[in-house]
This record gives structure tokens, C-alpha cells and sequence, in this order.
């Protein structure tokens, strides 16, 4: 095995990894119980993500909060700000306290956070419960991640990581058919299914002991005896991310996590505005779709089996990453992890303006098909290199930071994401437009309840839903948002390219 190369602390070395096979095998219990409540964590997760643009805009009348996509944008880019900038913090948290223990706080705000948006069903009360689900998955993420570090190696990392991405989607795939079905009866069962959920995570603390914890307790010792120095938590935080490394590391990444989120904050209400959904249900079953409830509950298909629902469509992202991740981990692990993730990035960038330039339905589950082999180079390579480069001691920290990038790209998408989508592509808008030109007063327009316009429209018309919707998408450049979102990823993937550069340098300049 290769002698570290170090720069700072920092441990810049690509290691020799096992076969796919041996790597799977070495991996033990721990690791798959981390897994597991990863699991239960992304199901009640995504749960409550994947449908967060829907409940929004779904008017009052039918459940929803009936908010404009603007003020959906505040709600998400708090969400984001909160989420993905705590665990820079926390995770130093993490390294001194013990992982287990900022695990079993996390899942109780996170219970909190979920009950909070089903009983309170308003604009506030969602942004209430969104900051305690930020809030406790910020606290969850780095002892998570902290806790599988330890149970791994450096010549197992990389299937590792590729294993943990792909049961954390098994996770993803299931959240987002639990929330299809739930919703269709009422949306705040959506929340206490999740909060129900997430609770199995107490069971899964009490079934192992955690790894490092005899080092970690030791090196506490000897701070508290003075036999080592120890900064304040927040200067030991700042004296790692002015490392160039981590630096240059969040501002490349950022664009591409801005075109991440897009996917699951904007596309599902495109697809629910703009996609004929029922084509794939009438290819694969013929025009009257399918009765059958299991194919309506893994398909994520409406209750009469005609229509794939937005989160259905968008599950064929989760669904490829937990059967196939293993597997581009493997053929990934022979490269370079900064080549791996700038190809992950272009692949993302092809998919957004396939996205742009097409609403027919196969068209979109392509595009879905080509991001989610983008995000599998890409996204379990981002804590596989932090967990690698991070000094001893600090790995939850440098997986804290991680978030960092995400919070940038997450937090700007989270409020300009929809707005661009308001901007050039919201139905609602315009429905509203068309009323005015069709002759409804403008009085008249502006008292219809927000998300009902387009309803409103096929009355006062007469015309078919399908009619109108292909004669307001032509009418407007729907696809100039999504063209606007690839443009900042392909700065990010510029970006990745001249990181990946610098660092090769770095590697030559300090030798194994």
C-alpha cells in the first residue's frame, strides 16, 4: 500500500483499491448497519423532498399550502442554507462527543420537524418544520458518515462509498412511493408516515458499539491532562477550510450541486405541468393502464393506474442508483476520483438541456436516466476524497465540509431555482395570461386561488387539458430555465477540470 503524501495533514494519495468482490466482502457489520439507518433516514427523507414542490403548490382546497413557487423558493433555500452549513459545525461535534450520541439527537429533531409540518399545514409551519428537518439531518449526516469512515478502509473506500450511495437511494426510491400513495389520501399522513419511519433508527443505535470509540476517548483524555492541544471548535473548523484544498474544493463543486437540487426541487412540478405522463403507463399497458396495486405502488402510478405521478417519474433516479451503483463504483475506482466526477458532471449537464428541449415523457425518462449516471460518478466520490484527504481526528469535520459546496449550490437553486421556473416556465402564470387574453377580467383573474388557474382556464374555455397545455408550452420558451441551470453547471464542470489539474500537481510535487 502507498505511504500517505502529506500536505497540511492532508493525505492527497490515490490508494491501490480491491477487486469488487473483495472490497464487498472486507466490509463488516457496521458498515451495513450504517447503511441501514441510512436507509430508514433517506426513506422518511425523501418522503417529505420529493414532494415538497407539489404539497406548495397544490392549492388549499385540494390539501396543499397554495403558495406562490416564489415563496416556496424562501422555504427551500432556508432549508438548504441550514442543512448543508451545520455540519460544518456539528461535525467537529461529532469527532469530540461521540457519533452515536449526535445520531439519537438528530432523530429526535428531525420526529420534531415532520410532526411540525403536519399540524401546523401553513406557509409558516412548513418553513418550521423544513429548519428542524434541516437542523437534524445537519446533525445527522457527519456522525453517519463519521461512523463508516472508521468502519472502512482506504483500499475499500471507493465500493464502499459506492455501496452506502446505493442502499442510501434504496432509501430514496422508497420515500418517494410512500409519500405518492400517502398523499392521495391526505398530505399530513405523508408527515406522520415519515416521523413513524425515521423512530426505527432508535433500534439500530442499541445493535452495535462504536468504532474508535476507546481512540476518541482517549484523545480526550489526554486534552483534558494537557498532553494535547486542542483548539476551540470553531478555530479548528476555520484553520482546515482555509486549506486551499477544501477551498478550491467547495468553489468548483457548488454549480453542480446547484443542477443537482434542480432535479428534485423544479422537475417534479414540470413534470406534473408540462409531461403527458400517461403515454408510458399506455406503452407499457395499453390505454387503460394497469389495476394492479403493486404495480401502482413500485411504479409510483395514481390510484386509477393511468398516469405515472411526478415522484414516480423522478424515482427512476433512485431506482437505477440502488440496482446499478455498485457497479459504476467498480468501473469508476480504475480512475482518478476528480476524472470519475467530471464526467458524472457532463453527463448531468446533457440531461438538463435534454430537459429543456423536449416534454415528451420517454424523452424526460432518458434525461433522468443520464443524471442519475452522472450523480453515480460523481456524488459518492465527493465523501470518498474528503473522507481520504481528512486528518486523523477530523474525519466527521472534513465530511461536514462536504456540505459546504452543497450549501452554496443548494442555497442559491433553492431561490433563484424557482423563480427561473416562474419566470419562464410556470403554468400558472401562464394560465392566468391566457384567461386575460381569452377575455376574463383582470379582477377575475386575480381572484382565482393560486394553483387553480389552469383549472380554471380549461372551464372558462372549454377546451381539453392536453389542447391547452400543448398551446402554452409552445407558446413560451419553457426550456430557457432548464438551458440557464446547464449553463452553471458547465462553469462547475470547467471548474472540476482545473481542480483535478491542481491536485494531479500537487500529487507530482509530493510523491508516495
Amino acid at each position: 500500500m502507498s505511504q500517505p503524501t502529506n500536505l497540511s495533514g492532508n493525505d492527497l494519495s490515490e490508494v491501490k483499491q480491491l477487486g469488487m468482490w473483495a472490497s464487498i466482502m472486507s466490509l463488516g457489520y457496521i458498515f451495513w448497519l450504517v447503511g441501514g439507518m441510512e436507509l430508514v433516514e433517506r426513506i422518511a427523507y425523501y418522503g417529505v423532498k420529493a414532494s415538497a414542490g407539489l404539497y406548495a403548490k397544490a392549492p388549499v382546497s385540494e390539501g396543499g399550502l397554495g403558495i406562490s413557487l416564489s415563496d416556496y423558493g424562501i422555504i427551500i433555500s432556508t432549508w438548504a442554507i441550514l442543512q448543508t452549513f451545520i455540519p460544518v459545525f456539528t461535525g467537529g461535534i461529532s469527532d469530540r462527543v461521540g457519533y452515536k450520541e449526535t445520531i439519537f439527537a438528530s432523530t429526535i429533531i428531525k420526529i420534531s420537524g415532520y410532526l411540525c409540518m403536519a399540524f401546523f399545514p401553513s406557509f409558516w409551519g412548513f418553513l418550521a418544520g423544513a429548519m428542524l428537518l434541516a437542523a437534524g439531518t445537519g446533525i445527522f449526516k457527519p456522525g453517519i458518515q463519521g461512523t463508516l469512515v472508521l468502519a472502512t478502509r482506504r483500499d475499500n473506500s471507493s465500493m464502499a462509498w459506492g455501496i452506502f450511495y446505493q442502499v442510501v437511494n434504496i432509501g430514496g426510491f422508497l420515500g418517494p412511493l410512500v409519500a405518492v400513495h400517502m398523499r392521495q389520501l391526505s398530505w399530513d399522513n405523508v408527515f406522520y408516515a415519515c416521523a413513524a419511519i425515521i423512530s426505527l433508527n432508535f433500534l439500530f443505535l442499541l445493535t452495535y458499539k462504536e468504532p474508535g470509540k476507546e481512540a476518541r476517548l482517549e484523545r480526550q483524555r489526554k486534552i483534558k491532562a494537557g498532553e494535547i492541544k486542542q483548539d476551540f471548535l470553531w478555530k479548528d473548523a476555520w484553520n482546515e477550510l482555509k486549506k486551499p484544498v477544501v477551498i478550491y474544493y467547495m468553489l468548483v463543486f457548488a454549480g453542480f450541486w446547484f443542477l443537482f437540487n434542480s432535479l428534485f426541487d423544479v422537475l417534479p412540478i414540470h413534470i406534473a405541468e408540462w409531461v403527458d405522463t400517461s403515454v408510458i403507463v399506455s406503452t407499457l399497458f395499453g390505454e387503460e393502464g394497469t389495476r394492479s396495486g403493486i404495480l401502482q405502488f413500485w411504479l409510483g402510478l395514481n390510484n386509477e393506474g393511468t398516469k405515472v405521478m411526478p415522484e414516480g417519474m423522478l424515482n427512476l433516479n433512485a431506482g437505477l442508483i440502488m440496482t446499478s451503483c455498485f457497479l459504476v463504483a467498480a468501473l469508476t475506482a480504475k480512475y482518478r476520483i476528480t476524472t470519475a466526477m467530471l464526467w458524472g458532471c457532463l453527463l448531468s449537464i446533457g440531461a438538463f438541456v435534454m430537459i429543456g428541449a423536449t416534454h415528451a415523457a420517454w424523452y424526460i425518462v432518458l434525461a433522468i436516466a443520464m443524471f442519475s449516471l452522472g450523480e453515480m460518478m460523481i456524488s459518492p466520490k465527493k465523501n470518498e476524497f474528503m473522507g481520504n484527504i481528512a486528518p486523523e481526528g477530523k474525519k466527521a469535520m472534513y465530511l461536514g465540509f462536504v456540505m459546504l459546496p452543497q450549501g452554496i449550490g443548494w442555497g442559491l437553486e433553492g431561490y433563484f431555482g424557482p423563480k427561473l421556473y416562474e419566470m419562464y416556465a410556470s403554468k400558472e402564470k401562464f394560465a392566468r395570461q391566457m384567461l386575460g387574453e381569452e377575455g376574463m377580467s383582470s379582477a377575475d383573474v386575480a381572484a382565482i386561488p393560486q394553483g387553480e388557474a389552469f383549472t380554471r382556464l380549461v372551464e372558462f374555455t372549454g377546451r381539453g387539458s392536453r389542447e391547452l397545455t400543448e398551446v402554452l408550452y409552445n407558446a413560451h420558451n419553457i426550456g430557457m430555465a432548464w438551458y440557464i441551470i446547464a449553463a452553471i453547471g458547465t462553469l462547475s464542470a470547467v471548474g472540476i477540470f482545473i481542480y483535478g489539474k491542481w491536485l494531479f500537481k500537487m500529487q507530482q510535487q509530493n510523491p508516495a
